[in-house]
């Protein structure tokens, strides 16, 4: 619902005023001007929704959750029901601009609280996004120790990452993610919209002889070294994870790329043995390039 400058029927003028005190955050005229609609108007249908955002802004506050659950319990209003009114009365892009202030507070003042498996949404790690903060983001995942052990924490790193530096230097992340959190890398990647990564992740799912689910994953980051071997200078950053079979080929892969350019003739044919015996479909991928 956009404001009608031009109307001048009563209950559009008044309509307007309460969606115009709503746009400069200001609680006090927003609850004038709303009585004075309900009072003329109060079976207007609009009502309602702008009820739920004037309570909105009444009940903005900068003190700092002590809880979890009060945390939970206000990002479950803007959820679901703050959002849904704002999207009513402005439509989807407005009304994303209006709501970041509401993300900005509930992200600061979430920011104490430590980081629990059992209350993921109310880190201010997943918050920050919602605001647009991803720098914020980044320094919140930075708070919780071994981050880059936990699939949650590794994931949020990862797309503070490519929003902040592009895909370039998120490639070590995405491949540690891959390893430790096949479903979550296959959601984040569906996110993150990379045309460069999609088309590449496309090929792979269309190539790769696996188990034909998301767990396939896993094995991208050692497939991609053999369709683009150029990514080894940024796949080398990747981290020691679980040592599974997947992140054992890529490093593999990794060191057979360096002893192939350093022509070391009989460590290549060592290291393409053990490849070979680790997962035979992507050993022969990889010598169909040679």
């Amino acid at each position: 619902m956009q404001l009608d400058i031009f109307a001048d029927s009563r209950d559009v003028m008044l309509r307007n005023d309460v969606l115009s005190a709503l746009q400069r955050y200001d609680a006090r005229e927003t609850q004038q001007a709303l009585r004075r609609l309900s009072e003329e108007y109060p079976d207007d249908d609009s009502i309602p929704q702008l009820s739920i955002l004037a309570g909105a802004l009444d009940l903005r506050s900068t003190v700092a959750f002590s809880k979890h659950q009060v945390a939970a319990e206000t990002r479950c209003a803007l959820v679901e029901k703050i959002t849904p009114a704002a999207r009513r009365m402005w439509g989807e892009l407005a009304s994303t601009r209006w709501l970041l202030p509401l993300w900005r507070e509930l992200a600061q003042r979430a920011s104490s609280l430590p980081y629990r498996a059992d209350s993921l949404d109310t880190h201010a790690a997943a918050l920050w996004p919602q605001a647009g903060g991803w720098s914020d983001a980044r320094d919140a995942v930075l708070t919780i120790e071994s981050w880059r052990r936990i699939p949650a924490p590794l994931a949020w790193m990862a797309e503070a990452s490519y929003r902040l530096d592009a895909l370039e230097n998120t490639w070590p992340l995405l491949a540690e993610l891959a390893w430790l959190a096949p479903d979550r890398c296959a959601r984040l990647v569906e996110r993150l919209g990379d045309r460069s990564l999609d088309s590449l992740l496309k090929k792979f799912y269309a190539s790769f002889e696996g188990a034909g689910d998301s767990t396939d994953i896993a094995w991208f980051p050692a497939w991609v070294l053999i369709e683009k071997p150029a990514i080894a200078r940024l796949l080398i950053a990747a981290q020691p994870s679980t040592m599974t079979n997947p992140e054992r080929a890529m490093r593999l892969l990794l060191e057979l790329l360096c002893l192939e350019r350093q022509g070391r003739h009989y460590e290549v044919m060592d290291y393409r043995k053990k490849l070979q015996g680790l997962h035979a479909p992507l050993y022969l991928s990889y010598m169909s390039t040679r």
